[in-house]
């Protein structure tokens, strides 16, 4: 028998690679929690739900959802979406109901809800699906950034505005060539010379609330140490602070024709480094828990929608269509 043979069965197999077992699991993607034996970051990332309310606080949800759904039944459903636009009587009206503030935490202008009572809220705004998206795109993800990431001094100067509704929000992570593709974001993010902040340069498409926001959770690429490479960085960018943010026209879309999506382009739009949400190089992170936390939103408003379509189409058993 030859003493070749070891050797040949061995022949082009990969050399075995230690794996390095991140210190803290919660910061990995929640598979990859799953591979190394861990649910530390799916516990973080993707079971956003709380324990279940207490009596009086079921009781107090109720006495706050009964004038939301009641206000619902109101809204011109169908001129919103003949005309593509919300009136500025029906804005008016959400920001009266503390609607845009439903999750900021009441020192900061909102009324604190946890994710069990927002999802009880989302149900509602169904009503509407043009309202619907603007308020939920404008809440689930374009200001969960700054609660789950941002600074004390970054949530005390964005925060109270966007919890009155005085000023809007919006995610604007997809791109032209790479969809939602956190990780193939082409958007740069130069450092200035002086290291005060950064220069964006580049597109974003299909943003909800891209035309009529103020505040902006903005994903761009940002040199590392190592030549040539680039990785995702999280900024908050605000119309009124920085120039060379241009919205484009909204969308001609198939239904929730009221909500604005569109282009927003930015050029040599300057942001400083204050404004960076998380850590630079870490906005894959801050993206993906974002995404993560924010979709649950969804969900409720889908269940609470089907549970209205089957109170309509059957009343005591009965079918009405």
């Amino acid at each position: 028998m030859s003493t070749d043979a070891p050797a040949a069965a061995d022949k082009g197999k990969k050399a075995a690679r230690r794996v390095e077992v991140p210190a803290d699991l919660s910061t990995v993607s929640p598979i990859r929690g799953l591979f190394y034996g861990s649910l530390a970051s799916y516990e973080r990332h993707c079971r956003p739900y709380p324990l279940s309310l207490s009596p009086d606080a079921a009781t107090t949800l109720a006495e706050m959802v009964a004038p939301v759904e009641a206000w619902f039944k109101t809204v011109p459903s169908a001129r919103i979406d003949e005309e593509h636009a919300i009136p500025d009587a029906v804005m008016d009206g959400m920001r009266e109901l503390g609607l845009f503030g439903l999750q900021i935490p009441t020192e900061l202008g909102g009324l604190g809800l946890s994710n069990t009572a927002y999802a009880r809220m989302a149900e509602e705004f169904v009503m509407d699906p043009s309202l619907a998206v603007t308020l939920m795109a404008h809440q689930s993800i374009g200001l969960k950034g700054i609660i789950m990431y941002g600074t004390p001094e970054q949530k005390a100067r964005y925060l109270p505005k966007l919890a009155s509704g005085e000023q809007l929000a919006a995610f604007a992570l997809t791109e032209p060539t790479t969809g939602s593709d956190a990780a193939s974001v082409r958007l740069r993010a130069d450092p200035t010379p002086d290291g005060k902040g950064f220069v964006l340069n580049g597109q974003k498409m299909w943003i909800s609330n891209g035309g009529i926001a103020r505040t902006y959770t903005v994903f761009a690429r940002t040199p590392t140490a190592t030549p040539g490479e680039t990785k995702l960085t999280a900024f908050i960018v605000n119309r009124d602070e920085s120039t060379g943010i241009v919205p484009g026209a909204p969308e001609k879309k198939l239904g929730i024709r009221g909500s604005n999506t569109c282009v927003v382009n930015f050029d040599n739009c300057f942001v400083p480094r204050e404004n960076v949400l998380g850590e630079v190089n870490g906005g894959f992170k801050v993206a993906m828990g974002i995404l993560n936390n924010g979709r649950f939103g969804m969900g409720a408003a889908s269940a609470g929608g089907l549970r209205k379509l089957i109170g309509a189409y059957c009343v005591g058993g009965a079918r009405l269509l």
